[in-house]
């Protein structure tokens, strides 16, 4: 255990005092440092029940598994991925828990910071109380609990975020950045797991949907799921290009030049992927690129320069290339691109995360009503983006340009990454930037996890 950390799991009197390697935090001292946090301080408790879960490993999965899974629904495939999901939420849960409760007691005393673990706690009281998943109706009743449960986690990623940037100075950057990292990236997991079963026992119920039929013979099942089959990566630019176009249309003078998005290279690659995943990333690149594009040219006569995005298909992989000529990043910024708690700009960015109500991880961030999120499904108009009311990052849907947030560049690497991609930027001082977004084609690689198995080995 590193200095400075201790479990507070289990320890006599941990509601009074944080132990550590070099002595005791008296109530005092941490109140004339931290009295607005001291009343929210979290309830840790004494768990043997989370013992046991935390010994317990997550078993990951990958995009083909979940597509087989699925694409053959049956009423025993449906509870078999109910009883899924009823153990392993809880799984990845617990190892969360045990995160913050090895954290320093004057960083888990932070409002924001236990707030999150509160909600942890009672999702995973929720779920490992769960009996077996028998029946259809057991099921509705599971899909109700974890609808329920997502819209209460509506706020983690806005408390989080401003958590680590008050907590600054209690722990060292790299390891609080290790800590969102590792919670966020758990966070996507879990709501790819209770998403997708949501989507199956719609698909389920659905009144086109025929149990015994084989839809490997349906050409128009471009759905599993929340998987969408053929992801077109020209048109999923195109769709966040048009989405932020607009937005800045709206936000600007309306007589202002927006930059053309120009698409070239191989424009039918398509690929597995979840999609709302996807747009969430180009939405992030394409609005940092045209705003600025915008910002650069504003006061001066000179021709808008285009976004140039360049599609590569390889055997494995689809690399996508957001070029810019926006001047590039500001040097304070740049050592700091990738990180939730380093770099300048801390009121700033405070102030405005509080202006965000809710933050999910699992959608595009950029929509235009009739848009973006509306696709076909076995001849159904459906939007695949809005059948999950508590999976629309809304509230950042018409934000203003200069609500900058700081998360949006490390929470998009975390969903690159996520499905073994990756996410890269080249910053030429006073020309522009190039992004270069790698994302894994074939759809075979398991989820990107932090296991306990994993973090006990450091």
């Amino acid at each position: 255990m590193t200095p400075g950390r201790t479990s507070l799991h289990g320890c006599p009197g941990y509601r009074r005092k944080y132990v550590g390697a070099r002595g005791s935090l008296t109530p005092q001292l941490h109140h004339r440092r931290h009295a607005h946090a001291a009343a929210a301080a979290p309830a840790w408790r004494p768990s043997s029940a989370l013992d046991e879960w935390v010994r317990r490993e997550a078993r990951p999965i990958s995009l083909r598994r979940l597509t087989f899974f699925g694409r053959t629904l049956t009423e025993p495939r449906l509870l078999d991925s109910a009883n899924y999901c009823r153990l392993e939420l809880p799984t990845r849960i617990a190892h969360r828990l045990r995160d913050m409760q090895t954290l320093p007691y004057v960083v888990v005393t932070n409002s924001h910071i236990a707030h999150v673990y509160e909600l942890y706690y009672k999702a995973f009281e929720r779920f490992r109380r769960l009996p077996e998943i028998k029946t259809l109706e057991d099921n509705d009743k599971f899909c109700k609990t974890v609808q329920e449960t997502l819209r209460e986690h509506a706020t983690v990623i806005p408390r989080l975020a401003i958590g680590v940037l008050e907590i600054q100075g209690l722990m060292k950057p790299e390891e609080t950045d290790k800590f969102m990292t590792t919670i966020l990236r758990s966070r996507i997991s879990r709501r790819v797991i209770a998403e997708q079963h949501i989507a199956l026992t719609e698909t389920f119920h659905a009144p086109w949907h025929f149990p015994e039929a084989q839809p490997l013979t349906d050409t128009n099942s471009d759905f599993v799921g929340e998987i969408f089959l053929r992801c077109n990566a020209k048109e999923i630019v195109e769709r966040c290009a048009n989405a932020t176009q607009e937005l800045m249309r709206i936000t600007y003078d309306s007589n202002l030049p927006i930059p053309e998005v120009k698409i070239e290279g191989h424009l039918d690659a398509t690929f597995p992927y979840i999609l709302s995943h996807l747009e969430y990333i180009v939405g992030e690149l394409l609005r940092n690129s045209i705003q600025a594009v915008i910002e650069q040219r504003r006061y001066k006569d000179a021709k808008v320069p285009p976004i140039e995005v360049l599609i590569c298909e390889t055997q494995q992989h689809v690399i996508i290339r957001i070029s810019d000529q926006g001047g590039g990043i500001p040097r304070d910024i740049l050592p700091h691109l990738w990180s939730f708690s380093k770099g300048p700009r801390r009121e700033k960015r405070l102030e405005n995360l509080l202006r965000v109500p809710k933050l999910l991880a699992t959608t595009q961030e950029l929509q235009v009503p009739g848009d973006l999120g509306t696709h076909q499904r076995h001849g159904k108009r459906t939007k695949c983006n809005e059948s999950n009311q508590h999976s629309s990052l809304s509230p950042l849907t018409g934000r203003p340009p200069d609500l900058r947030l700081g998360i949006g560049l490390p929470m998009s690497r975390i969903y690159a990454e996520y499905w073994a991609g990756s996410l890269e930027l080249h910053s030429l001082e006073g020309y522009g930037v190039d992004a270069f977004l790698q994302i894994s084609k074939l759809g075979n690689k398991n989820e990107r996890l932090t296991t306990r198995a994993s973090m006990d080995a450091l």
